[in-house]
């Protein structure tokens, strides 16, 4: 039998780990490694959990903030150079709205993690300027600096995108 404790945190889980591990494959756009980072986050917060008074909100400030402070060790990770990832081979057999996310995906993966985390946060999961900055532990100006920094580079490496306000500020 659980205690009342586990039954909070088991139930929290339940209903909240596939939104968490949404967000994190947005960061990582690896299926693994997003679900490790969910994993580490939660297991960083069952030993707090009793203290924790907003759990998602404080969850998904340890995903941003594993994701970004890991971000040295992953580029001295190896490399393997293919003729075509497999992405983008399948897309050729995919209809162009899911080939296009595809490489809308590809080129996030190409952002610094805090540009990253920036426009995941504002336009992925629609934060706001100041949720942004609170869940990144930064300005609010930084949040702006990163967010049109990443989406300059987007607009650059996914040209076919239709960039228009409209788009960007999720009114499509």
């Amino acid at each position: 039998m659980q205690n009342p404790l586990e039954a909070e945190f088991s139930a929290f889980v339940e209903q909240r780990a596939h939104a968490l591990l949404k967000t994190a494959y947005a960061l990582t756009g690896d299926r693994h490694a997003a679900e490790d980072l969910v994993q580490t986050a939660l297991a960083k917060a069952f030993a707090r959990w009793r203290r924790i008074d907003e759990p998602e909100p404080y969850l998904r400030r340890m995903i941003y903030n594993e994701f970004a402070s890991g971000w040295r060790s992953r580029r001295r990770q190896a490399e393997v150079s293919v003729a075509e990832p497999p992405e983008r081979a399948a897309s050729r057999y995919l209809e162009a709205d899911t080939a296009l996310r595809l490489l809308l995906r590809d080129a996030l993966q190409t952002l610094p993690p805090r540009q990253r985390a920036v426009l995941i946060l504002r336009y992925f999961e629609d934060r706001s300027v100041e949720e942004t900055a609170e869940i990144l532990s930064c300005r609010r100006g930084t949040v702006a600096s990163h967010a049109s920094r990443g989406l300059a580079k987007l607009r650059e490496l996914v040209p076919q995108l239709d960039w228009s306000e409209d788009f960007v500020e999720g009114r499509h």
